[in-house]
């Protein structure tokens, strides 16, 4: 009997979708244990949308640490373990791949690449040209200056490696049903329903696996999944005569700069991936018709000419063969190039598993972390990069195309750190971005918001600078940091999230959810965390008792959408309003020993120690707008965040501006507080997140294990292995020995000895201090404070020594100094 004819009525998870994401989910959530209430749906065959027609190359050369981890266990599984489950072919083709240089930055992303791999334990390495010769003797290397090797990178048969993961879900209790084509979703109580031609199915939890159709069955249920269908070529050409009596196959080459793709062989023949930069075709911006199975659209070779005449160069023995066969298929692309992977916006239990790019090359990974954070309440990875909640309704279906058009254009372009995509932009601007952008400002988004990075000076132009080297953006932030330090500074912190929380239940509610006690008396300030049920971190906020009954919560701007839904999904029965201000209130930070001197001249309020002590929330008037005042210093410095109606937040800036203008007062912008926080020894979003715990992440100071709040059985659990040394990672402060050069990017290896101990979160070059810190998730054995230690930096050791107390202003004196 037909799969098709067994549509069951109820399950625990639908999956919609049978490409590679939704086939692996349900593979992933078998082997977790959920395969008998598992249900995927498939309107016509496995693999038939974006799946069928990739060319399904994988390689270890990634500078994501996260899908770094991805990648490394599809690799395992396509080169072995699945096969050997199943006992279905996969096709897999271990013949290691190169990544080409041609110029000194693509260099230094190579030898970060490989300080990345080797935190990961890759077998990975730097060659020069005449290893790339040795095992690719057929490449033109014009111009090549070197590659990252990876050996153990391959390609594999999209087809096969989806239909073996199907086995394996099938054989651990899965119903996957064919030619059953999803019609609705929509909520009814606790239950989603999803609607087919072959019956109707009630679920907790369904997954929209959609692929190209994904962003319009969001729409059922409302929702607003941003990313856009491009398309992309590769050619296959005639059998190459040289190929005939290899005995090897040939490493992948992957060429950014002269062919912006790949090229490998497939069989006897030469395969040609092309990802212009320029003019890119995107597809299907209302709906992707539903009866296309296995479609392809006719190649358009003017598009693509210019790469595709270099691809003959680089390799002549192409250059008089025909293309025997054109692939060009459409595939989803999100607004940054990240898939979609985790809880859609505003809804519980509708999971998203779609926007993914190169399913083959990351499917698996992202899949499986899916379905532990599905089945266990947390993934095993940082999720930051792929959670769905990181847009916002900003991302509207306008925005989208021309941000994945972006995206497509940057694939093959060098992933600077900090590189900043400027289409579509600004999206949320700030009331004080006018007079920002005219002093210099260079802004970043995020989550929508315009958030000044740094200030050009003059005779500098307020464009990017980019580089893994140092670049004259060095001494820009070193100036703006030594201006907080010394004098006083200020920035535009509006892009916080900015949450109230009202009404008889609030502090229930919040009680029931913050791992620290909540502020008691009105005024007062607690730094808190939210945690998930198995303990790992949500988030950390900052939580402001205005007054009775009352509480405005503060994080980072990345977590807007994430908590509003905690608060949203864990609220049981509590009298409590949940009200954004994010858009509504601006925000500014004045920071320095300045600082009270020129907030005096602004305002008529104490600001003695006695009058507004340290960590106190205070409502008062500023050059004549009444605001909440928050002494408080995320740069570690005498200062005040203030909380300002959106309508008076550039009066108060200009107001302070000016009464700073005899002490020296200075702008400055992300960069320079993230180098602030470090010398600080404070941690940030990049070491707070869901992969780890409270005690893991060494902050059990600002949380208490006496009192009950979601997680904390976990925290308890985890505190104890603390006490007993048992603890898988652990975070420590490092100091790393400079060469005035680089300074590190995050993810590299750290070594005790000769033995790979653990990897960096976050690296900054601290200029107050003169050193580069760091913190990183090492072994507890090797984060004893006094440990030295080595850190591979641009491919290089480094000695490094691990603190036991911040670098600058230890005892924390500074944010409390009174007037004097």
């Amino acid at each position: 009997m037909s799969e098709s004819a067994k549509v069951p009525s109820h399950a625990r998870v639908v999956i919609v979708g049978g490409g590679v994401m939704g086939v692996g989910l349900a593979y992933h959530l078998a082997h977790e244990g959920w395969g008998a209430d598992t249900v995927l749906l498939e309107k016509a065959e496995l693999t038939s949308g974006s799946t069928w027609h990739a060319a399904g190359q994988i390689t270890h050369s990634t500078s994501s640490f996260s899908l770094g981890k991805c990648v490394d266990y599809n690799i395992g599984l396509y080169s072995g373990g699945l096969e050997t489950e199943t006992g279905q072919a996969v096709t897999w083709h271990g013949c290691g791949s190169f990544r080409l240089a041609y110029t000194e930055d693509e260099m230094d992303w190579l030898k970060h690449t490989l300080a990345v791999g080797r935190s990961l334990g890759f077998n990975i390495e730097l060659v020069g040209t005449d290893r790339i010769a040795e095992l690719h003797p057929f490449y033109n290397l014009d111009g090549v200056l070197g590659a990252l090797h990876t050996p153990d990178d391959g390609h594999v048969d999209p087809t096969n490696v989806t239909m073996a993961m199907a086995a394996g879900a099938r054989a651990k209790g899965v119903k996957i049903i064919r030619r059953c084509q999803a019609t609705n979703i929509t909520k009814q109580g606790h239950e989603w329903v999803v609607e087919t031609n072959q019956g109707t199915i009630r679920c907790e939890h369904v997954v929209n696996a959609g692929g190209t159709y994904a962003r319009q069955m969001g729409e059922w249920s409302g929702l607003q999944l941003p990313m856009t269908s491009m398309t992309h070529h590769y050619f296959v050409t005639e059998e190459v005569p040289e190929f005939q009596d290899l005995e090897t196959e040939l490493p992948v080459i992957r060429d950014d700069r002269k062919v912006s793709g790949y090229i490998r062989m497939e069989q006897k023949k030469g395969l040609i991936g092309i990802y212009e930069k320029e003019n890119p075709n995107s597809v299907w911006h209302d709906h992707c018709p539903w009866e296309y199975e296995n479609w392809l659209f006719d190649a358009d070779y003017d598009r693509v000419m210019p790469y595709l005449e270099e691809s003959l160069n680089r390799m002549p023995i192409f250059a008089e063969l025909g293309i025997s066969r054109d692939v060009h298929g459409a595939i989803s692309h999100p607004p940054d190039g990240n898939p979609l992977i985790g809880p859609a916006p505003g809804v519980e239990n509708y999971w998203c598993c779609c926007g993914t790019q190169i399913g083959i090359g990351w499917g698996p990974g992202l899949t499986r972390e899916l379905a532990r954070w599905m089945v266990h309440g947390a993934a095993d990875i940082s999720m930051r990069d792929y959670d769905p909640r990181r847009f916002g309704e900003y991302a509207t279906k306008e925005w989208q195309v021309i941000k994945a058009k972006e995206d497509y254009c940057l694939r093959h372009e060098i992933p600077f750190p900090h590189f900043n995509r400027l289409a579509g932009r600004p999206v949320k601007p700030s009331p004080m971005y006018d007079r920002l952008k005219e002093k210099g400002a260079v802004f970043e988004e995020v989550f929508g918001h315009e958030r000044p990075r740094w200030f050009a000076s003059e005779g500098t132009p307020a464009e990017d600078i980019y580089s893994f080297k140092r670049s004259p953006l060095h001494d820009i932030i070193a100036d703006e940091c030594m201006a907080v330090r010394e004098a006083v500074g200020i920035m535009d912190i509006s892009a916080f999230t900015k949450v109230e929380v009202a009404g008889p239940g609030a502090e229930a509610l919040l009680d029931r959810l913050v791992a620290n006690k909540l502020p008691q008396k009105p005024g007062s300030i607690t730094l808190t965390h939210m945690l998930n049920k198995r303990g790992r971190i949500e988030l950390e906020t900052t939580v402001v008792k205005l007054e009775e009954g009352r509480f405005y919560l503060v994080c980072a701007a990345f977590f807007e959408q994430r908590l509003m839904d905690h608060l949203r999904t864990h609220q049981d029965g509590e009298d409590a309003q949940i009200i954004l201000r994010s858009n509504d209130w601006a925000a500014l930070t004045l920071n320095g020993p300045k600082a009270r001197d020129v907030l005096a001249a602004c305002t008529d309020a104490d600001l003695s120690n006695a009058g507004f002590p340290w960590l106190k929330a205070r409502e008062i008037t500023v050059a004549g707008v009444t605001l909440w005042a928050f002494r408080m210093s995320y740069a570690g410095e005498l200062g005040w965040e203030f909380h300002i109606p959106r309508e008076g937040a550039l009066q108060v800036y200009d107001a302070l501006w000016a009464a700073g203008e005899a002490h020296g007062i200075k702008d400055y912008g992300s960069f320079a507080m993230n180098a602030l926080r470090m010398e600080k020894g404070f941690k940030g979003a990049g070491e707070l997140t869901n992969e780890v715990t409270l005690p893991e992440a060494d902050v059990m100071r600002f949380a208490k294990l006496d009192k009950d709040y979601l997680g904390v059985e976990a925290t308890r659990v985890s505190a104890a292995q603390a006490e007993a040394g048992d603890m898988p990672w652990v975070c420590a402060y490092l100091a790393i020995d400079e060469d005035g050069e680089t300074d590190g990017h995050g993810g590299e290896a750290v070594m005790l000895g000769d033995r790979v101990v653990g990897s960096t979160a976050s690296v900054v070059f601290g200029p107050t201090v003169g050193k580069i810190l760091a913190f990183a998730y090492i072994k507890p054995e090797a984060a004893t404070p006094g440990t030295d230690l080595t850190v591979i930096i641009h491919g290089s050791p480094r000695a490094a020594k691990v603190l036991g107390e911040p670098a600058y202003d230890p005892a924390s004196k500074l944010p409390r100094t009174d007037a004097a």
